[in-house]
């Protein structure tokens, strides 16, 4: 077959059972003879919270992209998902986004949205990973570090502690990918073997959410499945919810800069209600809370550039949020290592052992669209740390006048959702017949960086052409 992949190797082993880790398994799967996932968790069989997941509480989105890619590596998940109580609906038909302070007009996409608990989500992906006859998972066990040759250019083995107090076992491994999330101790390791640490990338965003899971109507939102209420710099402040399996709806609610929600529950409440919009609070303040709300902080969006490093160990690799880890509130992290995980595939359909440093570079690729939307869309708040460019202030502002027309104009809705769901490039934004339909639905005349023509045409010479 022209799509099979070639034996890559003997062993590969995969440090964390993450969504990350559980993909980049199902395509080490075609290329190694024996693939072992290894957790610090005892992974649970069904669909339940564990520890090695802090925000599993919490609302996840899959994007566009990252089901469909999914859907190519499990061929079949979405339906089986909704077998197992997920709904589904249009991305955008069924959905109310409201962004910069506008409604984008509800237009069928084409987009197939997913409304799953992350708990769900990863038992069906684990449970696939599982029935491969060449996957075996090793859970309950701490990760202590590398083992490499003598001179520290290759990678031999993971090593790893079963349980307390017992020996320390090395897993041999012709590949060892670190999959362990945003508190990766790669770096460290790799300063171990004599290696520099990457560089970092972080926008200091201080965001602090909270989530409560409710029984409500079927019909509460007239039939729509998820509204998503993003914050503005007016209004520092947003939400989400969305249905899910066995007629749950999720919502949580978002603040920045050290605006956090509160846990209490009438004061969770009035949270909602302090919103711009009124729709999540509507929706929950008659309904049956089903659980009292969670908390999660997340202070920054961090990049670690392992691609600028000039050395780099032969048989290790780094994926995941221990690549990047981005604010939540855009839902990325999944579909980006979806996105990975297609980029590992390439380079084990060549037929040689994957060169770290080419992959790494590719893996970055993968990661620059994302990372420029969400670092974009953090820095239009003044507060929030970061580097900005003439570029960030120029797309932010064009976005600004698009959102306001994509308001009333159904494919500017549609070319937006679009991007954000990673299914087309930012570029298709500043296209002639987008940026003209931009500026038709302005009818107020702009100066200076605020005005779309100047900033489309600024912005088109710089934005990353993913």
């Amino acid at each position: 077959m022209p799509d099979s992949i070639p034996r890559n190797g003997e062993r590969a082993v995969v440090l964390g059972a993450s969504m990350a880790g559980l993909l980049a398994a199902r395509v080490l799967a075609d290329a190694y003879g024996q693939v072992t996932v290894v957790d610090r968790d005892e992974l649970p069989e069904a669909g339940a919270q564990r520890r090695g997941v802090p925000q599993g509480r919490h609302l996840h989105g899959l994007l566009s992209r990252g089901q469909q890619t999914l859907e190519e590596l499990f061929c079949g998940l979405t339906a089986e998902l909704v077998a197992h109580g997920a709904t589904s609906g249009d991305i955008l038909g069924n959905g109310r986004w409201y962004v910069n302070g506008h409604l984008l007009r509800q237009v069928r996409s084409g987009l197939v949205g997913v409304g799953v608990s992350r708990p769900l989500l990863e038992a069906r992906v684990r449970a696939r990973v599982r029935a491969l006859p060449n996957v075996a998972f090793l859970d309950g066990c701490d990760i202590v570090g590398l083992a490499a040759t003598p001179d520290g250019r290759r990678v031999t083995a993971a090593r790893v502690l079963r349980q307390a107090g017992a020996a320390e076992q090395a897993l041999d491994a012709d590949l060892v990918v670190d999959a362990t999330g945003r508190g990766s101790r790669a770096p460290v390791w790799l300063e171990a073997l004599g290696y520099p640490r990457p560089e970092r990338d972080e926008v200091r965003v201080r965001l602090g959410y909270a989530t409560r899971t409710y029984r409500l109507p079927a019909d509460v939102l007239g039939g729509d499945k998820a509204v998503l209420d993003a914050p503005t710099p007016q209004n520092p402040r947003g939400g989400a919810l969305l249905a899910q399996e066995e007629g749950r709806w999720i919502v949580t609610l978002a603040g920045i800069l050290g605006d956090f929600p509160p846990t209490d529950p009438d004061d969770f409440l009035a949270f909602a209600r302090s919103l711009r919009f009124p729709d999540i609070h509507q929706a929950i303040r008659d309904g049956e809370p089903l659980d009292d709300p969670v908390p999660f902080r997340f202070p920054a969006s961090v990049r670690h550039r392992y691609e600028r490093l000039d050395r780099f160990p032969d048989g290790f690799l780094v994926v995941g949020d221990a690549i990047c880890s981005f604010n939540p509130i855009y839902g990325q992290g999944m579909s980006v290592a979806a996105l990975e995980a297609l980029t590992l595939r390439r380079h084990l359909r060549r037929g040689a052992r994957p060169e770290p440093r080419r992959l790494l570079r590719d893996l970055a690729r993968a990661v620059d669209v994302p990372w420029e939307i969400a670092a974009g869309g953090d820095l239009v708040f003044p507060g929030v740390q970061g580097h900005r460019t003439a570029k960030t202030r120029l797309a932010n502002a064009y976005l600004a006048r698009l959102h306001a027309a994509a308001a009333d104009d159904g494919r500017l809705a549609l070319a937006f959702a679009r991007v954000a769901g990673l299914v087309a490039p930012p570029r298709s934004l500043l296209r002639p017949g987008v940026a003209l339909r931009v500026l038709r639905g302005n009818l107020r005349p702009a100066t200076g960086t605020d005005d779309p023509a100047r900033a489309a045409e600024a912005a088109a010479r710089d934005w990353p052409a993913a």
